[in-house]
This record gives structure tokens, C-alpha cells and sequence, in this order.
């Protein structure tokens, strides 16, 4: 089924009527502010917002804690302080934890537990301690999210967004609108019990697919 829907999408494309392209086009084709646009515009709308005790949208203007994040790219949004303790409003991106492999090709495909390492978890912890946080994650694979949802203020999950893209939606000027393609799991236990050739085999998901608030 899937090289089905791979293949639909090429023969829709042409790729097969016409495999070549016009190279002397090329240049005023790749990176058009009007593809840029539509990419973003994308991004934007593939940013799920998973949890939130009212904090987002976040207020133009206030003072941000950033980590993952550009400074300059924020400083669009809010005024960027350098402590937690100055902050109105913390933004943390992180990755779903995969654990290194031995060699190049298996670290390519990102494999091992879904639990966040324990020094992770303390620092946003420690974070949420002091001011409200939001913690977007980079969800190329599922992860273990409930110890992140109990601290944080909000939780959203993105798939390669751009920062700004992303504080389109956390901000409001753009409306949240990414929906989950996977169950979030509870638990590594649950993972571990689960089917590896079954679909939402996983107990008592954190969150399901199809999850997404809007704000």
C-alpha cells in the first residue's frame, strides 16, 4: 500500500512522462519567495500542539527564554531575556531521544528507547520550576512524553518546522492546526508489549492519532 501511494503521487507528477527536468530553470524555480511561502505556510500548519494549560498563545511582546531556538528569530516575537527567572514565558526544542549506534548507517535511522535521558528531564523540570514552559519536540519518532506534560505549561510536537513557523502558531498569528500521524505511547513497558507489525498496537496511548488542539 504504501508503494502504491508513493507511486500515485510520481505518475500525478509526470515523473514518468517526463523525467527530465530544465536545469536552465532550475535556478529561478528552487527557492522562489512563492515556494518559500507555500513551504512555510506548510510547516505552519503541521505544528501540533499536544498539551496546553493556557499558555498559548503566548502575548507579542513578553519576555522569552529560548533554548533550540534562534535569538534573533525570537526577539521577533517577544523581548529574549537570558535566565529562566527574567522570563515571562520559556520556549525549549528538543529532538525525540534515540540512542547512538555503532555505525554511521544505523545512527541514520534513528532507533533505541523513546525515554528521554534523566539529565534531559531534570533541566526542563528545573525550568518548569520557575516559569511557565513550553517544550516542542522534533518528533521523527514517537517519544515518551508524559514526565515532559506533567511539568510544562504546553507540549508541541513538530516534524522539521522552521522557528519561526513554529512561533507563528505558539503566538497566534497563525492557527494551530497539526494533527498527530502516530499514537504518543504511555510507556516504554507499553511500546515493549505491543505488536512491531500492528498499528496502534500500543496500550492506553498518551496521546492518538489524530491528536491536536487548536488555540
Amino acid at each position: 500500500m504504501s508503494a502504491r501511494r508513493l507511486l500515485r503521487e510520481k505518475f500525478a507528477l509526470g515523473l514518468f512522462e517526463n523525467p527530465y527536468v530544465d536545469e536552465a530553470a532550475a535556478a529561478s524555480i528552487v527557492g522562489a519567495p512563492e515556494h518559500r511561502a507555500a513551504g512555510l505556510d506548510a510547516q505552519r500548519a503541521s505544528v501540533a500542539v499536544l498539551s496546553n494549560a493556557g499558555a498559548l498563545p503566548f502575548a507579542r511582546g513578553a519576555k522569552l527564554y529560548v533554548e533550540g531556538i534562534d535569538v534573533e528569530v525570537a526577539a521577533a516575537y517577544g523581548r529574549v531575556v537570558a535566565t529562566p527567572a527574567e522570563a515571562d514565558l520559556a520556549l525549549l526544542r528538543i529532538a525525540a531521544p534515540y540512542e547512538q549506534r555503532s555505525s554511521m548507517f544505523e545512527n541514520f535511522f534513528h532507533a533505541g528507547s523513546l525515554e528521554f535521558p534523566d539529565e534531559t528531564l531534570a533541566h526542563i523540570r528545573e525550568i518548569a520550576a520557575s516559569v511557565p514552559t513550553v517544550v516542542d519536540v522534533f518528533l521523527d519518532r514517537p517519544a515518551i512524553l508524559g514526565p515532559i506534560v506533567e511539568v510544562a505549561a504546553a507540549v508541541t510536537g513538530n516534524w522539521g518546522a522552521h522557528p519561526a513557523a513554529l512561533l507563528d502558531v505558539l503566538s497566534g498569528a497563525a492557527p494551530a492546526r497539526g494533527k498527530l500521524p502516530f499514537d504518543i505511547p504511555c510507556s516504554m513497558a507499553a511500546v515493549e508489549a505491543s505488536r512491531p507489525d500492528v498499528p496502534f498496537d500500543t496500550a492506553d496511548p498518551l496521546f492518538q492519532f489524530g491528536h491536536g488542539l487548536s488555540l
